[in-house]
């Protein structure tokens, strides 16, 4: 065979050789490269910056309202563990339960291998989310002040968790009804009211917080003017002020009933008007906790100030809001004299309300 014809051939069979070993060495690559990790960079509502696996499949709830939140955007299935108190909705306790707000069981978070622990600035510790991450385990803060903090904070956390629309439309329904709510009573002079969250001590709210905030909704205004979330009262100045109405959130209306039959007996408190006439107003525990369920219970509250605004509804003044919207409903009894608990995620105070 002549020189070039041998070298022609001698090429023709290296390449041969060479197109048919690439496909099986790309093959045997892919196989043994294993897919990298999907991650998404997300800024919490502190102004943490947090890495969080994609797809969030497995999430444990450190807030009662967290909880709420997660189950009216669907994504119950996904919750592999809460706190004692996530009580709402009774599916709720049947969750494996990891302590408490303030002291969670870390050995139990990390056994059941989260994706992402949610927790609240109101009612977990700012050393909670420092264990969780030296132990690798990512979580994301809400903090909302206001009524329309806490739409936003179902849409952040519901984009945060893969699903943008649920969370937009419980957003759409929270504000029609505060909308529907507004032509009614915006108009209408505020109540001064008193919300009493302890009795004793007196412990009231401020004026910046979201429970503040749902009160001027209903159409009422705090007469506790002080710029602590959750500041001791005065008797003999809420006497000097005389408000209108006193606010109580209980569940269960007997329990709020007794509770509030022993004011009178107390020292200092007869001399309330509020007292001596029974001009009580007493909504569901819902006004505490920061999740869409607490419409329902700046609605209810409404209605006990300004009955005459809801006289042309059918049945009546005192309409169940839940029946409107099946995802605000009436929650656990909340003590009226239990003593104030410090409960904050890298803030100054904090207490029971917020969760």
């Amino acid at each position: 065979m002549p020189p070039s014809r041998l070298h022609f051939v001698a090429c023709a069979v290296v390449v041969v050789f060479f197109c048919a070993a690439a496909p099986s060495r790309a093959q045997s690559a892919t196989a043994s490269a294993p897919e990298p990790e999907a991650f998404r960079e997300v800024t919490d509502e502190t102004g943490r910056s947090v890495r969080i696996p994609q797809p969030v499949r497995r999430i444990v709830s450190l807030a009662p309202s967290l909880t709420e939140t997660i189950y009216v955007l669907g994504l119950q299935d996904r919750l592999v563990g809460d706190t004692n108190y996530c009580d709402y909705p009774p599916d709720a306790k049947k969750k494996t339960k990891v302590g408490g707000g303030i002291d969670p069981n870390l050995e139990v978070i990390a056994s059941l291998h989260p994706d992402l622990v949610l927790v609240t600035k109101s009612f977990n510790r700012l050393e909670t989310t420092q264990s969780l991450d030296q132990l690798g385990i990512p979580s994301y803060a809400t903090a909302p002040h206001t009524v329309a903090d806490i739409m936003s904070s179902v849409k952040n956390l519901a984009a945060v968790l893969g699903v943008p629309e649920a969370g937009s439309s419980v957003a759409e329904e929270m504000q029609r009804q505060l909308d529907g709510l507004q032509h009614r009573i915006g108009d209408l002079p505020p109540k001064r009211v008193l919300f009493v969250v302890w009795t004793q001590p007196l412990i009231s709210t401020g004026q910046h917080t979201f429970l503040a905030d749902a009160l001027r909704h209903a159409g009422a205004v705090s007469i506790v003017n002080s710029s602590q979330d959750w500041p001791q009262v005065n008797l003999e100045e809420v006497a000097r002020l005389q408000p209108d109405f006193l606010v109580f959130a209980e569940s269960h209306s007997g329990d709020a009933a007794r509770e509030m039959a022993k004011l009178a007996t107390l020292p200092g408190w007869k001399i309330l008007r509020a007292v001596r006439n029974r001009r009580y107003a007493v909504i569901s525990d819902a006004v505490n906790r920061p999740a869409p369920r607490i419409v329902s219970a700046i609605e209810d509250l409404a209605r006990q100030l300004h009955p005459k605004a809801f006289a042309d509804e059918p049945g009546g003044t005192r309409k169940e809001s839940s029946k409107e919207n099946p995802a605000l409903l009436n929650s656990a009894p909340v003590s009226l004299s239990q003593p104030l608990r410090q409960t904050h995620l890298g803030s100054t105070g904090g207490s029971a309300c917020g969760r």
